[in-house]
């Protein structure tokens, strides 16, 4: 596939591969026509490499999303690309690795995929949970249920109140079903008791996981290469604390939601104890309680 890479990236366009899933990725303004046609261009030259070695590219499994703020993409409702001479429209949502994205990136749809699936998996554990012990029916849970609410969840991060609130429900459920709780009893002391974190501190979590990891050389180096050591020009407290540094966004743009942003925003909230784990295992402990405090002893 290194052939691949080399066509792409004489075009000037950045991609990710994941097996056999080829994903081509552009920023531009909507007034930049010729970024698209670029794209158009690439595919053409990919298409015409795999025809050579015997190869085909189904357009009918090719899929274009545009994403941006609502007032951008208007202005291109009218795009069609041009694939191996078939017309493909933009399109509203489209699946990737298991994450419905949706031009907004408000996660609604994929959300809503996750509490339709959970819930399914739910009614079907709490048939069963009498004949279970809590250890097994913990397991079941892990497995069908709370994976899913962990899957990518840093994603998630910056969402709208409503999708982290419908996951939290579905967590709610699922303390209840393994402790047997009923309906209306208060679910704090519940979480407490599984000492599981609400969903907002996991994502937190996982968003926090991935700089350790980042600034350990554990991560991809996509990731690494966000993240800037705080280096104040003046003699300050803050100067060698191992803060990084949090760059500047518009409040009415959706940049509050990169991980270039929100990665350096919580790592600086830490306590400088959590900072300096020595190892992976030693930061996901310390993390781990630290926002356990936060979430339900503030």
């Amino acid at each position: 596939m290194l052939p691949l890479g080399e066509i792409i990236h004489k075009h000037g366009i950045r991609f990710h591969c994941y097996a056999d899933d080829t994903q081509l990725y552009i920023s531009a303004k909507p007034d930049e026509r010729d970024q698209l046609n670029n794209v158009e261009k690439c595919v053409k030259d990919i298409r015409q490499w795999m025809l050579n070695n015997f190869l085909l590219l189904n357009s009918d499994k090719t899929e274009v999303l545009l994403l941006g703020p609502h007032a951008a993409r208007s202005k291109l409702s009218d795009y069609v690309a041009s694939l191996d001479g078939v017309s493909v429209s933009a399109c509203t949502a489209v699946k990737d690795l298991g994450v419905i994205i949706d031009p907004s990136l408000s996660f609604e749809s994929h959300v809503n995929n996750i509490t339709r699936i959970a819930f399914f998996h739910l009614r079907n554990i709490a048939k069963i949970r009498n004949m279970m012990s809590l250890q097994d029916a913990e397991k079941l849970v892990h497995a069908f249920v709370t994976s899913r609410l962990d899957y990518c969840n840093a994603l998630l991060s910056g969402c709208a109140s409503k999708c982290i609130n419908k996951l939290q429900l579905i967590q709610n459920a699922a303390a209840r079903v393994l402790t047997r709780s009923r309906k209306y009893d208060h679910i704090t002391p519940v979480l407490i008791s599984l000492h599981w974190l609400p969903i907002k501190s996991r994502i937190d979590y996982k968003i926090l996981l991935l700089t350790y990891k980042a600034l350990n050389g554990l991560a991809p180096q996509y990731l690494s290469e966000l993240l800037y050591q705080y280096d104040p020009p003046r003699l300050l407290r803050s100067k060698g604390a191992g803060y990084l540094l949090v760059p500047q966004i518009m409040k009415t743009t959706a940049g509050g939601r990169s991980f270039s942003y929100k990665a350096p925003q919580l790592w600086n909230s830490l306590p400088i104890s959590v900072r300096d784990s020595d190892t992976v295992s030693v930061f996901k402990s310390r993390l781990k309680t630290y926002l356990f405090s936060q979430a339900f002893y503030q």
